[in-house]
């Protein structure tokens, strides 16, 4: 295992990580106090989640012929100038015009999100060594995809309290500075210290190959669509307006609350692979049968928690531990799906695959998002789970689809 890199890759995805959290607070809580419906608000993120959509398409192409060096030292500095741009924002701008310059920065931070995403992601199977055994190889991959996913997402949610607390303590022109001047520093250190090329495909791949997938690849992508359009359909907009108007949560409580529920989400995605069975079949059929049971689980929690809301059976107490047994469940979901990505793509592809998989990902967040605003307006929170619930059960549908035995599946021994 190349370790020095792995550190040097993940300390930067977690530098992003804790902007891009905190980032996504500043934005929804400043604009919920200025008085924007739940509608508007989503409004502010679409562009956030579209550009995650074309960067991850043809992020992979690009870093198949340039290196995932440049895109991730690429999505560094976009995340940089998307929050020195955003900190120029006028509190007595029409709607219109900041509700367009705040789509156009987030533009810029979805592009840099997933181009560091994208890059960090498929570094893990250019770092880890060959092995004689192939289920050796399988399990470092998952281990090594769950520790950074994991740690990622418990970062992002460390971002959602300080964003909560910096807007609190600096106000919302100051809190976007100092956290463009942490991420710009940790892009200096980055270029200095990393050192090789990573992620070149041996043949320049033609831009006709970008949407010409396996049939695992196709599957996976689409129940990752339906998988976190299910997650955001609730927790972008409906969750956090439901806590600070139903009940009555301050700004900084419901940053908390949220915060450490990523946190916790992060660190179970981190242990997943302690979650798999490990009785039979190679790590990759485990993979195939938990993603199929794990989504069943997911929707029995979500269903539950929606029936709750609509019955108003102890609403505060359900919402808050019915989330967190769904945190707990999606996150082992989640990283199950994180490793197969990984596992059904060989080293020369591994940018391309990723790149398609993570366009699937930013489109489900992008309707999840849109969603989450109007189902919240129209239905409340029961109306925002509901939608979940269909939509979990349609990834759990399409994992079906997935090879249930090892030896048919596409992975090379060699990574």
């Amino acid at each position: 295992m190349n370790t020095r890199d792995y550190a040097i890759v993940t300390a930067a995805y977690w530098g992003f990580t804790i902007t891009d959290g905190a980032l996504r607070m500043l934005v929804l809580l400043h604009f919920h106090e200025l008085g924007y419906s739940p509608v508007q608000i989503a409004f502010l993120f679409l562009l956030y989640e579209f550009c995650g959509i074309l960067t991850n398409l043809f992020g992979g192409w690009i870093a198949s012929r340039k290196g995932l060096k440049s895109t991730l030292y690429s999505g560094l500095a976009l995340q940089v100038v998307a929050l020195m741009m955003l900190s120029f924002l006028n509190p007595s701008w029409a709607v219109t015009l900041s509700v367009g310059f705040v789509m156009a920065s987030q533009a810029l931070s979805g592009i840099a999100k997933d181009l560091t995403k994208m890059s960090s992601k498929s570094a893990i199977k250019l770092l880890i060594p060959a092995s004689a055994e192939a289920d050796h190889s399988e399990r470092l991959l998952f281990k090594f995809v769950a520790i950074l996913t994991g740690s990622k997402n418990a970062l992002k949610g460390v971002g959602f309290f300080i964003g909560a607390v910096l807007l609190s303590s600096l106000g919302f022109s100051h809190a976007l500075w100092v956290m463009a001047g942490g991420l710009a520093l940790i892009l200096v250190i980055s270029l200095f210290v990393l050192k090789g090329d990573m992620g070149k495909s041996k043949e320049k791949v033609k831009f006709s190959k970008l949407l010409s997938k396996s049939r695992e690849i196709n599957y996976l992508s689409a129940a990752r669509f339906f998988l976190f359009g299910s997650r955001d359909v609730w927790f972008v907009v409906g969750l956090p307006i439901f806590l600070t108007e139903v009940l009555e949560w301050s700004f900084w409580m419901t940053g908390a609350f949220m915060a450490g529920w990523v946190i916790v989400y992060g660190g179970v995605q981190a242990a997943a692979p302690a979650f798999v069975n490990r009785k039979t079949g190679g790590v990759i059929a485990r993979g195939a049968r938990s993603a199929l049971g794990w989504g069943i689980g997911l929707a029995v929690v979500t269903a539950g928690i929606a029936l709750a809301v609509h019955f108003d059976f102890h609403v505060s107490v359900s919402v808050l531990v019915g989330l967190a047994l769904f945190g707990i469940v999606f996150a082992v979901n989640s990283a199950v799906h994180s490793y197969l990505i990984l596992a059904y793509s060989d080293s020369d592809k591994v940018a391309l695959n990723v790149g398609f998989y993570y366009m699937a990902n930013a489109s489900g967040r992008l309707v999840g998002t849109l969603l989450s605003g109007v189902m919240y307006l129209q239905a409340g929170l029961a109306g925002c789970l509901w939608t979940s619930v269909g939509f979990i059960v349609a990834a759990a549908a399409l994992t079906l689809a997935l090879p249930r035995k090892s030896e048919s599946s596409p992975v090379v021994a060699a990574v």
